[in-house]
């Protein structure tokens, strides 16, 4: 069978699924249609509340029926998804519209992660796991680059539409490319009859019983949570630092760009030092780079928004190869939504606190919270990760 195939289809797959030249006019398109800031915070919202909801579901019918299907359905409900932004005229347009995103990133999130996994568990190849994720992950943040700065000249060219149109086709390349997808053999000591509470109950009992695990998968939850507050909002930053538009393209590749070496030197990095020093190392990073950026309003801020990006390069697959490489196929993609359901939960109470600090302080405050919110885990992870993680 061609299991090994299936790597450098997920390549390609996610490659497509992130070119997506829609993204860096977004705002500006929504605005355009009537969407006020308001009405976006609204979608952001129900796009959260939806991951939530359905990240571990989604996830077991993937342990349960197959990841290549779930995979499948998050590329085709992206192509929906486009196909109403693309017409939408009305709030309950766009909020349609983010529903099914957030399906698709639940249905996805877990599936990528699982399939890719087993393949390489049928080469015997498992332990290269972090190697192959950072290759992944090198295909989607040089596809966003490449997006980013095609949507930009796009946009100064043609009308708002024309990304989008392009955005679709690049879904439906996805969908092409997820169709050829072979599924891998679960392999499994659990009955195929076993019901959705089964899941979630052992699920729920495995982090219980490997505690070492659970803070490993907390690390890259809080950290996760915190690099979307800079995907998010670095152009509010680069705002208050007067920094000219001209420029923003350039910064958003950038960002991504420092990404990638991490990404690429994972597997060596994880040869050459204990998971728990390069946790902390990171972990430091982020603090003591949240710190930065929140007091220090100059452009060296930026330097520190760079290296906090280095480091989650590093981070995602780092925590997510530990998570896999102790846990059996049956649970895979079940175990691997949890992960994304609690990022998504501290994301959205982070959110809250950042949204209080920025309106106070403006987003150096905001920047601050999440500065104090990293060193509290950081001194949490010291203490408790002493003798559980190896």
């Amino acid at each position: 069978m061609g299991y090994k195939e299936n790597i450098w289809k997920l390549y390609v797959y996610r490659f497509f699924y992130s070119l997506i030249p829609a993204y860096v006019i977004e705002r500006i398109f929504w605005e355009e249609r009537g969407m006020t800031i308001e009405m976006v915070v609204y979608t952001e919202i129900i796009f959260a509340i939806t991951v939530v909801l359905l990240e571990v579901p989604t996830g077991i019918m993937a342990d349960m029926w197959g990841r290549k299907r779930m995979i499948m359905l998050s590329a085709i409900l992206e192509c929906v998804m486009f196909l109403i932004l693309i017409f939408a005229m009305e709030f309950w347009h766009f909020a349609a519209a983010i529903f099914l995103a957030g399906i698709a990133r639940s249905a996805s999130s877990g599936s990528e992660n699982a399939l890719l996994y087993d393949s390489l568990l049928e080469h015997g190849q498992e332990q290269d796991f972090e190697k192959y994720l950072g290759r992944l992950n090198v295909c989607d943040f040089t596809a966003i680059m490449i997006g980013a700065l095609c949507g930009s000249l796009l946009a100064n060219s043609y009308r708002f539409e024309v990304n989008y149109w392009i955005s679709f086709f690049s879904m439906v390349g996805s969908v092409c490319v997820s169709v050829s997808l072979v599924e891998p053999p679960i392999k499994s000591k659990l009955n195929v009859s076993i019901g959705f509470k089964e899941y979630v109950k052992t699920s729920i009992l495995f982090f219980k019983n490997h505690p070492g695990i659970w803070i490993v998968v907390l690390s890259s939850m809080v950290t996760g949570a915190a690099i979307n507050f800079i995907d998010e909002f670095w152009q509010l930053y680069l705002n208050r630092l007067e920094i000219p538009v001209i420029y923003f393209g350039l910064f958003s590749a950038f960002i991504m760009l420092v990404r990638l070496p991490g990404s690429m030197i994972v597997l060596s990095i994880k040869n050459r030092f204990k998971y728990r020093t390069i946790i902390l190392s990171i972990l430091a990073i982020f603090a003591l780079g949240f710190l930065y950026v929140s007091f220090m309003k100059n452009v060296t801020g930026l330097v520190a928004i760079f290296l906090i990006c280095l480091a989650s390069g590093i981070m995602e697959p780092i925590t997510t190869g530990y998570l896999h490489h102790h846990i059996q196929s049956s649970m895979r993609a079940t175990i691997d939504s949890f992960q994304s359901l609690g990022l998504n939960t501290i994301l959205i109470l982070s959110g809250l606190g950042f949204g209080y600090f920025s309106s106070t302080y403006d987003v150096f405050g905001g920047y601050g919270f999440i500065a104090c919110i990293c060193i509290v885990f950081f001194c949490y992870f010291l203490i408790t990760s002493k003798e559980k993680i190896k």
